[in-house]
């Protein structure tokens, strides 16, 4: 099944035996598995290990993200901390983009200040600058793009490019969370690790708590299985057949949150009390700079449709202030220097009626002048 389309449909289907035909495939909740005698095993011993329904979901994780193994884990910040504590020790080093997920840089720092883990950070724009702080203990280069919350986009076949050109061995790792399969396969552009935090748009519906992990090739397979095994931070068979369920219409979704998300953009552009807007492009994910003659507290108070809420990628739309939410252990002169501003709204745009959700922007951004 080469079209992705496809992929996502039939992903789970003509799994099950031929005894029921099932087009959906069974919910196992099991954690122990019988073994036939001594020294043999139907593939499946203990669920920390495998179990049949998160298998089901990784086989096809690994396929839409063209790799060669996945991991489906318990959150998506379990998956960005099974990467590290596989691959990073105490005394090495990692470059990552500058501008990323709150929760990201708070582990990054207990990296740095617990274990002794060192890493720069890196703009997004010049590759030259982020080839110019590799050091000869420098192990992996993280990036976020679509970046969170000021949407900066990096070109991850350029950083591959120059990467791989001083180290073959540096791995490049992306968070695919905002753009997922549909909109780009960081595999396919060089990248060796892919991460997603599954909550948001491969789940889809703001009901599953779940993280993904994608390698690129066989070389880290073992590690991976080791560190997994040990910690146990996989997903428990229901989260993991509700993500089978949702992949089965993530490109219909995607399409979705696009075309709202373009027509959201063309009149934030152009409406009072909008200093900027940034958007990638595709995608759902929009952040925009309320004017500092309008209230944030009053724009949050006014909305109908759109939801204050800390998450994104749902069929619902919701609205985030990062500074106050999602980036708020930072500190505020970290805050300034990315942008992020207390005036910076990050909305995620869900698949209600286009008129409706544009309606629900500008009456609120309306009533929070001078309030």
């Amino acid at each position: 099944m080469s079209n992705i389309e496809t992929q996502l449909v039939q992903g789970a289907n003509r799994t099950e035996d031929d005894r029921t035909g099932a087009i959906s495939p069974s919910l196992n909740f099991s954690t122990a598995f019988r073994h036939p005698g001594l020294g043999e095993s139907t593939g499946f011993d203990y669920a920390r290990v495998s179990a049949p329904t998160r298998a089901l979901l990784e086989t096809q994780l690994a396929q839409l993200e063209t790799g060669q193994k996945a991991y489906a884990v318990s959150s998506g910040m379990s998956a960005i901390q099974l990467v590290f504590q596989t691959l990073l020790q105490t005394g090495e080093h990692f470059i990552t983009s500058d501008d990323l997920y709150g929760g990201t840089f708070r582990y990054f720092g207990q990296l740095r200040d617990h274990y002794q883990i060192a890493y720069d950070t890196w703009n997004g724009a010049k590759v030259v600058d982020l080839v110019a702080q590799i050091t000869p203990k420098t192990k992996l280069i993280w990036l976020e793009t679509p970046s969170n919350p000021t949407m900066k986009v990096i070109d991850i076949q350029a950083v591959v490019a120059a990467v791989k050109a001083v180290r073959a061995d540096i791995l490049i790792a992306v968070d695919n969370t905002f753009l997922t399969p549909i909109y780009q396969q960081p595999l396919v552009d060089g990248a060796d690790i892919v991460v997603h935090s599954a909550t948001k748009y491969l789940g889809g519906h703001n009901d599953i708590l779940a993280g993904a992990v994608v390698l690129k090739n066989q070389q880290y397979v073992s590690a991976f299985d080791d560190a997994l095994i040990t910690t146990g931070q996989v997903l428990a068979p229901f989260d993991s057949w509700l993500l089978i369920r949702s992949l089965k219409t993530l490109h219909v979704r995607m399409k979705t949150h696009t075309a709202n998300a373009q027509a959201v953009v063309q009149v934030l552009t152009d409406l009072p009390g909008v200093d900027r807007v940034l958007y990638p492009g595709v995608g759902g994910m929009i952040s925009f700079y309320l004017n500092a003659a309008y209230s944030v507290d009053a724009f949050l108070r006014h909305l109908t449709v759109f939801s204050f809420a800390e998450s994104l990628g749902g069929v619902e739309s919701l609205i985030t202030v990062p500074a106050v939410q999602t980036h708020h252990d930072m500190t505020a002169a970290q805050r300034e220097a990315l942008g992020i501003t207390d005036q910076l709204i990050r909305v995620s745009v869900g698949l209600e009626n286009t008129v409706d959700l544009i309606a629900d922007l500008k009456q609120a951004i309306a009533a929070s002048r001078g309030e």
